[in-house]
């Protein structure tokens, strides 16, 4: 190949390298490079035609989720509107609308929560799928719907409430600690607002669940109901069933559900001795029962086995051997210190023979 044929031959492959630089660069210059990977256009239609999409391992997007106090919460503008669309959009693929839809769930249970009643049947599993999103915005906001929605409808809920239970005490027990704390708040709204009467049937079954955490979640709002209820209602729900149940939970392998279990046995022993006293001021013309037969710890032993009566004994009288244990120690060494000042005295007082002299107080005798 002659001289002039390769400098021809440089000449036109510089000048289509310095055209395709040019491109390249209008190009990005029209769409700018985002992080080294893609451009500001292709990433705005992209967060356009889906709201989940990721970026970097980041959620891309610049909609942010505000979770509204119960007490924040303002009416809709437009009530027709938004129950028209509200079991659509909770059942949306788009996060952000859900999120919107469990705040008018939340708007409508504070101020139109009959209108709202009717459409509690196909929302509960919507909100349920919503507390088992894998996106934490959306789990909160659901909690905090639920934490609204036990408080607006109370009993009315009891009905629905098996598939959220489960839901409720798992994400109570959670490592995340917003969530766990919605989680926590919708469990005290619900033991608050729906009847212990009620509620405690319901919950007993998660009591032997084969998940710990679900156990200890659920003792614990058991324990909690159980005060709620009066006099009348813990005589019908079965004062032994109740005594059983803790002396069950006293077992467990989590701490949390020992120290339900310790709480409700105090409780229980509480209401117990409570209501011997009031039979007792009823029948006070009548015999008087023996009172080993009314004795709590007569109770225990007649509703439990012997290893299991002995346990709830042991938490609810912990308090009184200390108490004897102190007093006889008190005892003991008030008695230790008079004998030894009384043997000091003696002891001075003593006469001493030293040699042929006896010695008799100050008196010297030969």
């Amino acid at each position: 190949m002659s001289a002039s044929a390769l400098k021809d031959l440089n000449i036109s492959q510089s000048t289509d390298l310095e055209n395709g630089k040019d491109n390249s660069v209008k190009s990005c210059i029209s769409k700018p490079v985002l992080n080294g990977n893609s451009c500001a256009n292709e990433e705005e239609s992209s967060l356009s035609a889906c709201p989940d999409a990721v970026t970097n391992g980041n959620v891309a997007g610049n909609a942010d989720v505000e979770y509204i106090d119960s007490e924040n919460l303002v009416d809709l503008p437009d009530v027709d509107a938004a129950l028209s669309t509200l079991v659509k959009r909770l059942d949306s693929k788009d996060w952000v609308m859900t999120c919107e839809a469990l705040n008018n769930v939340r708007q409508l249970a504070m101020y139109h929560k009959e209108r709202l009643q009717e459409l509690l049947e196909p929302l509960v599993p919507l909100i349920v799928k919503s507390v088992k999103n894998p996106r934490s915005a959306v789990c909160k906001t659901a909690l905090m719907t639920c934490a609204d929605i036990f408080k607006a409808y109370g009993d009315l809920m009891v009905d629905s409430i098996d598939p959220l239970l489960v839901q409720l005490f798992l994400k109570a027990s959670q490592d995340k600690r917003f969530v766990c704390a919605a989680a926590e708040a919708a469990l005290i709204s619900m033991t608050s607002w729906i009847s212990p009467l009620l509620l405690l049937p319901r919950m007993q079954p998660y009591l032997k669940n084969r998940n710990p955490r679900i156990r200890a979640k659920a003792s614990v709002c058991f324990s909690k109901s159980v005060p709620c209820l009066d006099v009348q209602g813990i005589r019908e729900y079965g004062m032994d069933k109740l005594i059983q149940i803790a002396a069950t939970q006293l077992s467990d392998q989590l701490p949390e559900s020992r120290e339900a279990a310790r709480n409700l046995a105090l409780e229980l022993q509480a209401f117990y001795e409570k209501s011997q006293a009031l039979t007792s001021d009823e029948n006070e013309g009548e015999p008087c029962v023996s009172q080993d037969a009314e004795s709590w710890e007569a109770f225990c032993q007649s509703k439990l086995s012997a290893l299991s009566a002995q346990a709830i004994l042991r938490v609810t009288t912990s308090t009184a051997p200390e108490e004897g244990v102190a007093s006889t120690t008190n005892t003991t060494k008030e008695g230790v210190a008079s004998t030894t000042n009384s043997t000091k005295e003696g002891v001075t007082s003593a006469p001493k023979e030293v040699g042929n002299l006896l010695i008799i107080g100050s008196g010297i005798q030969v």
